[in-house]
């Protein structure tokens, strides 16, 4: 079975940034590792998703990958002494065009996305709630106003690659070949911080706590994702946040079941009930209401209630509620009252057979031949 393609796999465009790749491989990790997604493949999905980005997270691989596809991806390029993997195929394409591939480490980024996960009764997402959440993330330092810089100071431009975050190195094997790579000095960033900013230790950004409200809306189900805009990670170099991503756990309810916009339960009645016919008291999410059970209700019947299930979600209207009857068999009766079961059983033309001795032993008289 051949292999998808790793760009089909992360659901990114084949020019896709190395941010956009590696938002897509976080959001996709999330969704189906193994210790939150219970699917019978998500095991597999997980680990095609961790395989792709092994390959498009790495700028060597990916150049590899894009020539020669999966059948390149373990072949050896090495000749006379020129080895591929001294270069990486990013630095070959920088050595004929000049590293204009290479992004500007100084430019606006988006900051990452997150993701909470919001455990909610069936009560909430059926009638919706505004809910407070605290977001543990990384936000912009007060101090340094994010320059890493000590108040009063302020980072300068690396003198090792002129703030270009990219430095030039000469191979002389077999040929001699100038290629462009991160900057060691300033790993990229094209900036030096000579004295760091005390409170964030240089890094720009501190761990904080912020709370979020949450609209959830009524009728959402479980699994489902709300998107919050603007509430994730903050950007880098003036770029804009990522987003928040809050995804629904519904908790099981003692009474209740849910079938798409339907809520179910199980009535239990006597058997008396049932042959007469009564008039029941049902629970609802929002109170209680009156029922009647028609004379000769067998179990399993369901009756249903119009509108008082889930409101459709993004539509008009609900769900109904279906009351599933169950007729419950009295158990440990006095003698009276067996008696009074077989004259009503007499009264219908009918006898009953009552075994006084367990199935089992009879079986073992039929076997050795044995009456009573």
């Amino acid at each position: 079975m051949s292999k998808r393609d790793f760009y089909e796999v992360l659901g990114v465009k084949r020019n896709a940034s190395e941010d956009e790749i590696r938002k897509a491989y976080r959001r996709l990790a999330r969704k189906y590792h193994p210790d939150v997604n219970k699917e019978a493949d998500a095991e597999k999905k997980f680990k095609e998703v961790k395989e792709a980005y092994e390959v498009l997270g790495d700028k060597q691989k990916r150049a590899q990958y894009d020539q020669f596809g999966h059948s390149g991806m373990n072949a050896d390029f090495s000749t006379n002494g020129f080895n591929a993997s001294d270069f990486g195929f990013g630095d070959i394409f920088d050595m004929f065009f000049g590293g204009g591939r290479r992004q500007n480490p100084n430019s606006p980024r988006q900051g990452e996305d997150l993701e909470f996960r919001l455990n909610i009764d069936l009560k909430e997402a059926v009638f919706g709630k505004k809910v407070d959440i605290v977001i543990p993330r990384m936000e912009t330092c007060d101090s340094c106003h994010g320059s890493g810089a000590k108040p009063g100071t302020h980072p300068e431009s690396c003198a090792h690659c002129q703030g270009t975050g990219q430095e030039e190195v000469v191979q002389n094997r077999p040929i001699s070949i100038v290629y462009t790579r991160v900057c060691r000095v300033c790993s990229g960033s094209g900036k030096i911080v000579r004295d760091k900013c005390p409170t964030c230790s240089g890094k720009g950004r501190v761990n904080k706590k912020r709370v979020v409200t949450v609209k959830v809306p009524a009728g959402i189900y479980d699994g489902a994702q709300i998107p919050v805009p603007g509430e994730g990670e903050p950007g880098i170099n003036g770029g804009p946040p990522g987003n928040l991503y809050v995804t629904i756990h519904v908790k099981k309810h003692e009474v209740f079941t849910r079938d798409g916009d339907d809520l179910v339960c199980e009535l239990p009645i006597s058997f008396a009930q049932a042959a007469l016919g009564d008039e029941v008291i049902i629970p609802t999410l929002n109170g209680r209401i009156k029922m009647k059970i028609p004379a000769g209700t067998q179990t399993g019947k369901e009756f249903r209630i119009h509108g008082k299930g889930v409101p459709r979600l993004g539509g008009y209207g609900e769900g109904d509620l279906r009351v599933r009857v169950k007729v419950v068999t009295p158990t440990n009766l006095n003698e009276e009252q067996k008696q009074l079961l077989r004259e009503f059983n007499r009264s219908l033309g009918e006898y009953v057979h009552e075994q006084n001795i367990s199935f089992f032993e009879k079986m073992k008289k039929a076997f050795r031949g044995g009456g009573d």
